[in-house]
């Protein structure tokens, strides 16, 4: 699996490249306009949002001063605990992704298992006049 993230939303899933808006899940900054002007609930768990926090666009590609003035100051415990809730983020965000790629494969193999019985019953359709066709002649 690739380290893109992707719009949370099932109608979009296109992947973010340069801003993502990060609620409790990433969507598109197209997608949270959309949602937020009706309402401020979160789209994976529709709790809402009522903090200033509760909503952030984030740059995914940002500078090294970016990063180095975000940082900066900051005690140890307080970095690495950080670094662990991002790193809690990227693994509920896999698991959605896990979720969403095993969703899509159980309806393509129902579809695929739907089109199997089709053809089979066209197969059979078919070879009934043949036979009939051969009884005759």
């Amino acid at each position: 699996m690739d380290s893109d993230l992707k719009c949370n939303r099932l109608t979009c899933r296109t992947t973010l490249i340069e801003r993502a808006v990060v609620v409790n899940t990433t969507i598109s900054v197209d997608c949270a306009n959309e949602l937020f002007s009706v309402a401020r609930l979160c789209p994976a768990c529709e709790t809402s949002l009522t903090e200033p926090d509760d909503v952030v666009v984030c740059s995914l590609n940002p500078t090294n001063d970016y990063k180095t003035s975000v940082l900066s100051g900051l005690s140890p415990s307080i970095i690495l605990e950080i670094c662990s809730r991002a790193l809690s983020f990227w693994q509920y965000q896999v698991h959605q992704e896990n979720l969403f790629q095993h969703a899509v494969t159980r309806n393509l193999n129902d579809r695929n298992a739907q089109l199997q019985k089709q053809l089979e019953n066209v197969v059979r359709e078919g070879k009934l006049p043949r036979r009939l066709l051969r009884t005759k002649g």
